[in-house]
């Protein structure tokens, strides 16, 4: 037999040495398991206890089954592990983009803007339902405005959109907030 021949049966050898369907289960069940495991770690971290807490029962629960399976039969078909790392890079990723479409939490919006531009994006903000806290400040060159809105982070894009469309220029900053006492958030949506 030809090298290149025994080279190409023992890959195909190597691939099939588990069943199909049992590689697409521990695909799917490890990307669910880390994209679960990644979205409890960011709720966590943003003060989601609870959440995080019950999302970690149903992760160890798939992990627990998803491992054992892996493990119990690596040596004879290491394919198992190859398709287990793919899942968890999966997750990581699915975790983090859900995350940022649900965007839990409260975010700081700071923008520093010109003097004459902070009357009008103040405004245009509080029209809205924003709380928008205003302090003078001195640039380099020129007079300018700190704002601080706070707001939940499900809506901070529409809200740096609208500083923008205003004022072009505005060096704007966002930071997630975990912890907050008193104040005012606008708990409604942007309103275009």
């Amino acid at each position: 037999m030809p090298a290149g021949g025994f080279m190409q049966e023992q890959i195909i050898k190597f691939i099939t040495a588990a069943p199909p369907l049992e590689l697409v289960l521990i695909l799917l069940s490890k990307t669910i398991e880390v994209t679960i495991s990644t979205l409890r770690q960011i709720l966590i971290n943003k003060g989601y206890r609870r959440e995080g807490t019950f999302l970690s029962f149903i992760e160890i629960i798939l992990w627990t089954f998803v491992a054992s399976r892996v493990i119990m039969g690596i040596a004879q078909a290491p394919i198992k592990g190859i398709v287990y790392s793919i899942g968890f890079s999966i997750g990581v990723y699915m975790g983090s983009r859900i995350e940022g479409i649900i965007a839990m939490g409260k975010v700081m919006i700071q923008t520093i803007v010109s003097q004459v531009n902070a009357g009008p994006i103040s405004a245009s903000l509080r029209e809205r339902g924003y709380a928008v806290t205003t302090m003078e400040a001195r640039g380099r060159d020129s007079a300018k405005a700190v704002l601080m809105i706070f707001a939940n982070r499900k809506g901070k894009e529409e809200i740096i959109e609208e500083i923008r469309r205003l004022d072009g220029t505005a060096m704007i900053i966002t930071n997630d907030i975990t912890t907050l006492y008193g104040g005012t958030i606008a708990t409604r949506k942007f309103l275009k």
